[in-house]
């Protein structure tokens, strides 16, 4: 560990140089590498120099121990074991620190939530679940906006889609992507039997252009009238887009917008981070093919948590976590579940370092 923090000093030296350098700062792009690059590895050096601190601290009162009086004896063997709890706990969150990054962490997001099994109680949760992520990402001063949605007439959504925009987003969110399942009595069910519906959530780092290349002879787009829940008209004029992405057969609507140009913008959002998804899944299953059993690992299918509302009990499967407050995390409150997922997924890619 030792080599590779010594390794990252160097760097780290490294790239303060080039970011003094008149030449690298009058080039902007090249700057900007640089400075994200910088701002990386600073909490690995901020963490190693305390490391670093706490083993000289050690060392020297260690040192002064044998010629101190009683008094001093004193008050240096609490420094020496204030020093050495420093040490322990930077020793723990070095090689944390040290995992590689994943690279688009520090993206935004478009999150799609469709609704499953369970018909029209499913489209109300994915209605509840759209609510507690725009809470969530309320919280953490994140913005939301929607790009796709097809709402029902009793106020769920059979299907919805939206950006979530701020500093390390996805990295997060990326968690959520799976199945979602509910369990509740619905407001439809007299008898008041209890119903399991699912409903489920894909979380896609949002693609730049220059990061996904889509050939406008690969596109088919139509367009067609908009139309609000229940179908009825909204408008006469063709505003709606629907583009096909033909080589992948990926299809992606917008309708939300009264111009048929920014629908059109924001589906090209939803089709590159779609293709820059496909591409990623593609290259992780040829890479490990064990992925898939990960925590985080994205699989759309696999049933990640259930929302019980008769025991107001919200259960991750993936590291068998339950909290018994449904609805303070259905208002955003999320942080308790996404560190346990963070953790255990650090403690995964650390065994496999290892």
């Amino acid at each position: 560990m030792l080599s590779k923090l010594n390794a990252v000093a160097d760097k780290y030296r490294e790239l303060e140089a080039l970011l003094s350098d008149p030449d690298v700062m009058a080039d902007m792009e090249k700057w900007q590498r640089y400075t994200r690059e910088h701002a990386a590895l600073t909490p690995i050096i901020e963490a190693y120099t305390a490391y670093q601190r706490a083993l000289a601290t050690i060392d020297e009162d260690k040192e002064m121990l044998a010629e101190a009086d009683a008094e001093m004896k004193e008050m240096l063997t609490e420094e020496i074991a204030e020093a050495e709890e420093r040490r322990d706990a930077l020793a723990e969150q070095l090689p944390i620190l040290l995992l590689p990054r994943d690279p688009n962490d520090d993206k935004n997001v478009i999150v799609e939530i469709r609704g499953g099994v369970g018909g029209e109680e499913a489209a109300l949760f994915a209605a509840s679940l759209f609510r507690m992520y725009a809470r969530y990402a309320e919280r953490q001063g994140w913005r939301t906006e929607i790009l796709s949605s097809n709402p029902t007439e009793i106020g769920g959504f059979k299907e919805i889609s939206f950006l979530v925009n701020g500093a390390g987003a996805y990295s997060r969110l990326k968690y959520e992507s799976g199945t979602h399942r509910v369990q509740r009595i619905p407001v439809t069910e007299s008898g008041g039997r209890i119903h399991t519906s699912a409903v489920t959530v894909a979380v896609l780092p949002e693609a730049e252009e220059v990061e996904v290349t889509v050939d406008a002879n690969d596109l088919r787009i139509d367009t067609y009238c908009a139309s609000g829940a229940g179908g009825q008209y909204v408008n006469r004029t063709e505003t709606a887009i629907r583009i096909t992405h033909i080589p992948t057969g990926i299809v992606v609507q917008c309708q939300d917008e009264k111009s048929q140009l920014k629908n059109r913008e924001k589906a090209m959002k939803v089709l590159r981070a779609r293709l820059y998804d496909r591409a990623q899944q593609e290259q992780a299953d040829a890479v490990a093919a064990d992925r898939r059993s990960q925590v985080g690992s994205g699989d759309r299918s696999e049933r990640i948590r259930t929302y019980n509302f008769p025991q107001g009990r919200v259960t991750d499967h993936r590291i068998g976590l339950t909290l018994y407050k449904i609805d303070a995390v259905l208002d955003g409150e999320l942080d308790e579940i996404l560190a346990g997922l963070i953790t255990a997924d650090q403690a995964e890619r650390l065994k496999q370092v290892n």
